[in-house]
């Protein structure tokens, strides 16, 4: 799902697609290019796979490094104010799986609300997340909807249109 969703965010115009995996195989996150990469976008859109209720090691990884006390929150700490930040996680459970009678007893607002914080902290804007759940029964053409999904949510976040999903499949919410 993940690869789908890559692709076509990939050729979004206006979206720059920072696979940090790629870019940091050893886990040697440059910070100062990626404050610069922050500093010249408006919206931050972490997507990833949902790994033990989180992201993967690598994304937590750069938050920690990146958003610096006195550069993203703290005294002084002003280079993130006003922007956007969003989620896009896939889960391979289903959505039922997340709640609080289900397997995880708690739901995917619950889980994400480190994210939240932070983006609070930061003084940034959270925005709803676009979440695919039970991705490790999908078939090709529902990861190929998945992904147009996606791809039409960046397309309207590129045009400053808010979007609004359901919570059915797709959970989308505004951004840039």
């Amino acid at each position: 799902m993940n690869r789908a969703w890559r692709k076509e965010a990939r050729q979004v115009p206006g979206v720059t697609f920072h696979d940090l995996y790629e870019e940091y195989p050893e886990f040697d996150v440059q910070v100062d290019r990626e404050q610069r990469l922050l500093e010249s976008h408006d919206v931050l859109v972490l997507q990833h796979p949902f790994y033990w209720y989180s992201a993967p090691a690598l994304i937590k990884q750069w938050l920690d490094l990146v958003l610096e006390h006195g550069w993203a929150y703290g005294e002084g700490g002003e280079a993130l104010r006003g922007k956007k930040f969003m989620s896009a996680i896939t889960a391979g459970a289903p959505q039922t799986a997340y709640s609080v009678d289900g397997f995880h007893n708690a739901t995917v607002h619950d889980f994400l609300l480190p994210f939240e914080r932070t983006a609070a902290l930061c003084q940034m804007q959270y925005l709803k997340p676009f979440f695919e759940y039970g991705t490790l029964q999908m078939k090709d053409d529902e990861i190929v909807r998945s992904a147009t999904s996606y791809a039409s949510l960046l397309k309207n976040i590129c045009a400053g249109e808010p979007h609004f999903g359901k919570m059915t499949g797709s959970f989308s919410g505004e951004s840039k």
